[in-house]
């Protein structure tokens, strides 16, 4: 259906793609600048790639993903945020979270505040000027859907041409009751298992148009037929024969983790939100965001670059089988596999990063960017093409899925290594001697400026914002290029939410609590038990009223004499020289003296290096404060420590500058009264962050007129 009603930006933006949808060359010339495909994988960190020399005992296969590295360059040295959001707004506006308020990943109670907003220069708007058409397609997770006046309309609000994928990001839950055919919590894996593991081998597969299709185990090398039909967008009944009418029980609007997903639209036509009943929102979310890339760069216009950017969900969680198509390199189709078990979670993680792998090489392969082989392995010459083509991974990896010698305690949503340190592969025309690796210092502001310095653009002159982003494209000309960057910085914390809400407390593994997790979904999804408001475990005391702080699970805990648990960070900073790291984090502690509940600043100083196979890491026992430091590492640290300060004191606070501009005066005010008027919900210009925009709002934006603090970059 087509999304009505009163979104006056939405609109602003809607002609604004139409005016510019009649813009370029027809003469069919090949343009000048190169077409960019950026690629970005989800919840897979370093640790997970054999290209760069890492993967532990058992990697996932990546033969695709490798020829590309081994066709360009392997930055080996990259730190993006703790969490997916933070990371990729890095990537979008070249800009650290202290200046954008994104520190975690952007959920349903994150207020605008917290999100990518129309007065940030995104990647596609900075190369508009450069003539580039922008689509994304897959994971946005960059602002709303909820809490947002532009609401599914955001990712053409901030200037994508075309957008085709998830607006929220995050894949729901995995659906146990596999459409409505069986009760809550019987299949784990969202679809019928065969009859070996309890299922069935034959059965009758309803599609959304109504239809049915008898289904029959064929050959032991096939998946199960429950999972076929999921992968058709089906619902299966086992054990049934088709029948004229489906039963009444099956549910076509239940979302399914990775095969059942709410898919979004942005077009010069307007905002669509696809219902789960349509068939193009049912199948493998990772095959369905390739084929949105592949239709999207075959229609292009060759007299005008483009910029495809292919968001892909996986690896992150739930954790669910793939289409054994697509994992022809593991071992049987999985079916044998649960979604439960550590171990079994494991190899289905592999299994899912194998399948976006050979997603990726076929989306070479059909936008004529790479050729298969005789013996079926990709052929990808980069020279040969016009299109730059940029891997990265938007965080660390998540800590249950970590490989040796990574540290699973200090994973996804800590700056430690384990959560920071992400691959980036850059391969195209514009490289110099391919096939080398880049051990200097990189971050993921820094692709901002290489989308830039492909199109030509030179970001620091043309935006008018500070930004934290270096020049990469010296590494590709030069393989001598001395390191451009001396220092590097990663952040994490908490987003704004309505009267200084935050996440509910996920307790993990029985010995964890954070706040990572969005809501009770998403931590049970992470194997984590829901602690916040809703709380259903029966090891929780208090529920369904819940607590609303780690804190105050350690504090029921000890009153109820049971042994507290370890905290995650509430922030966690890290900033890093050519050879040491100093991490700071700030973290809430009980006190059972005097029943209180503190946040405690703690400070780490570490050696780190990125030695293959195994790095120096930034583990607990390896913290050099426990010692006496020397007066040459006493040096250091307190270089970094003030480099750190001096990076968290760079934007001054200036309250009612909701666009940006350093100064509030009469422009805001139009727009603070456009918005109340409009709209009166989360906004930038939401001051007080109470989720309104009203005249309370105001009253603190007249208090305040005048030109801000100067912010300023490191850089």
């Amino acid at each position: 259906m087509l999304v009505r009603g009163f979104r006056i930006l939405v609109l602003l933006f809607v002609a604004t793609l139409q005016l510019a949808g009649c813009s370029g060359s027809s003469t069919g010339t090949v343009p000048e600048r190169p077409n960019i495909l950026f690629v970005i994988m989800d919840d897979v960190g370093i640790d997970q790639m054999p290209a760069f020399g890492y993967g532990g005992a058992t990697p996932p296969n990546m033969p695709n993903i490798d020829t590309v590295a081994q066709a360009g360059l392997r930055f080996g040295n990259t730190w993006s945020m703790p969490e997916c959001s933070p990371g990729r707004a890095a990537m979008f506006v070249g800009r650290y979270p202290l200046r954008t308020n994104i520190y975690q990943a952007i959920g349903e109670n994150d207020l605008a505040n917290s999100q990518i907003t129309p007065d940030d220069m995104t990647t596609p708007k900075l190369l508009r000027a450069a003539g580039y058409e922008s689509g994304l397609f897959g994971k946005f997770h960059l602002a709303g859907p909820e809490n947002n006046a532009a609401g599914n309309g955001t990712p053409g609000l901030l200037g994508w041409d075309y957008f085709y994928g998830w607006v929220g990001g995050l894949p729901a839950s995995i659906d146990t009751t596999a459409g409505g055919v069986a009760p809550q919590g019987t299949y784990p894996c969202g679809f019928v298992p065969p009859a070996s593991r309890g299922g069935a081998d034959s059965g009758a597969c309803y599609l959304p148009d109504k239809t049915c299709q008898p289904l029959v185990a064929a050959s032991p090398g096939q998946d199960a037929v429950g999972r076929q039909c999921m992968t058709r967008g089906g619902i299966f009944v086992p054990r049934a024969a088709c029948q004229a009418t489906p039963p009444a029980s099956l549910d076509f609007g239940r979302a399914n983790a990775y095969y059942v997903s709410p898919l979004v639209i942005n077009s010069p036509a307007g905002v669509e939100v696809v219902p789960l009943t349509d068939r193009r929102a049912r199948g493998y979310r990772t095959s369905i965001e390739v084929d949105a890339a592949i239709n999207w760069i075959r229609q292009r216009n060759p007299s005008r670059p483009w910029m495809a950017t292919v968001s892909l969900t996986g690896a992150h969680t739930p954790i669910q089988q793939p289409p054994s198509a697509l994992t022809p390199r593991s071992s049987g189709t999985g079916d044998a596999l649960g979604c439960t078990g550590l171990a079994e979670q494991r190899d289905l993680q592999n299994r899912m990063i194998e399948a976006m792998d050979t997603e990726v090489g076929r989306l070479l392969v059909e936008t004529g960017l790479a050729r298969r082989g005789p013996d079926g392995t990709l052929s990808y010459t980069p020279a040969a093409s016009n299109t730059m083509v940029v891997i990265v991974g938007d965080n660390g990896t998540l800590g249950n899925m970590v490989k040796l010698p990574f540290n699973a305690q200090r994973a996804k949503g800590t700056a430690y290594q384990t959560g920071v340190w992400v691959p980036l592969i850059v391969s195209g025309p514009l490289v110099n001697q391919p096939d080398r690796s880049v051990d200097h210092m990189v971050n993921m502001v820094d692709v901002y400026q290489l989308f830039g310095e492909i199109a030509g653009i030179d970001v620091h002159a043309s935006v008018p914002r500070v930004l934290d982003s270096a020049a990469l494209l010296p590494y590709l000309r030069r393989a001598d290029q001395p390191s451009v960057r001396s220092i590097n910085f990663s952040q994490g914390g908490a987003n704004i939410q309505r009267n200084g809400g935050r996440n509910g407390p996920c307790v993990i593994g029985g010995n964890t609590c954070s706040h990572i997790p969005i809501n009770k979904g998403v931590c049970e999804d992470n194997g984590g038990v829901w602690w916040g408001s809703g709380a259903t475990d029966p090891g929780v005391p208090n529920t369904p009223t819940g607590y609303q702080t780690c804190c105050q699970v350690n504090q029921a805990l000890y009153k109820s004499g049971q042994p507290m648990i370890d905290i995650m960070p509430d922030t966690s900073t890290a900033m890093r020289n050519a050879t040491h790291k100093v991490v700071r984090n700030t973290i809430q502690q009980y006190n059972p003296a005097n029943d209180s509940c503190t946040v405690v600043p703690v400070s780490e100083f570490y050696a780190v290096d990125q030695n293959q196979p195994k790095p120096a890491l930034d583990d607990a026992d390896k913290n050099l404060l426990m010692q006496t430091l020397s007066a040459p590492l006493k040096a250091i640290y307190d270089d970094l420590t003030a480099s750190l300060d001096r990076m968290l004191a760079s934007q001054p606070p200036c309250v009612g500058d909701g666009n940006m501009d350093g100064v509030v005066d009469a422009l805001d005010l139009d727009n603070w009264r456009t918005i109340s008027q409009g709209w009166g919900l989360s906004s930038t210009y939401d001051l007080n962050h109470d989720g309104l925009t009203d005249s309370a709002d105001r009253a603190l934006l007249a208090g305040n007129t005048g030109a801000c603090a100067k912010a300023y970059s490191l850089y």
